[in-house]
Parts: structure tokens; sequence; C-alpha cells
């Protein structure tokens, strides 16, 4: 997480995202750099407005309470339901899996800890 609090910290002074600014930042934090989680985050951010990034995430309600996460939620159980139409001989496991996914840390959030 250390490594995208870096990147927000240069992106905040509009300093650029390169290895060499992101590798000096976190010095300064005092962290253990991995040279290769560096060039990941900076590749995966090459093509990325995060003033955008941050303000689409911020619309975003936390827990899918709001009227759009439940709009959200009533379409994936009618797909769910026309999935379990179509198969009805296999059991069930897309929740698990799901939060299978969600546990074992898949996305970004595994390269950067």
């Amino acid at each position: 997480m250390e490594y995208v609090y870096a990147a927000l910290i240069l992106n905040e002074s509009d300093e650029e995202i390169n290895e060499d600014n992101l590798t000096d930042v976190l010095d300064a934090a005092g962290v253990d750099v991995e040279e290769s989680r560096v060039k990941a985050l900076v590749a995966a951010l090459e093509d990325v407005d995060i003033d955008d990034a941050v303000s689409e995430a911020a619309a975003v309600p936390a827990a899918g309470g709001a009227a759009g996460g439940a709009a959200a939620a009533d379409e994936a159980a009618d797909e769910g339901e026309d999935e379990a139409e179509e198969t009805s001989d296999v059991p069930d496991t897309t929740d698990e899996d799901d939060e299978d996914d969600e546990a074992d840390g898949e996305g970004l959030g595994e390269l950067f800890g």
C-alpha cells in the first residue's frame, strides 16, 4: 500500500511518477524498496489519470448500499438466475469463488501490499 501512497504523493505534488521519484519517496519514508514492485506500479500507472481515478473511486458507495449499488446487485442476481437455469446440474460455487478471490488479494492490491 505504501507504494500506491508514494505515487499519490508524487501526483499531488505535480511530480512525475517514475521509478527514481517513487524510490526516493519510499526511501524517505523508510520503506525497504522492492525494485520489481516499483517497476510494476510505474507500468500500471502509465496511462492512468490519477485525479480521475480518485474522483471516480470517491463516487462509488463503499458498501453498495446506495441506489446504484442496489441496481447492480439486482442485475447480478438476475444474471445468476439465468446462469442457474442454464446449468442446473452444476452446483453453484460462484459466491465461494468470489470470496476466495477477495481473500487472496488478487489484483493490484496483491502487487502493492
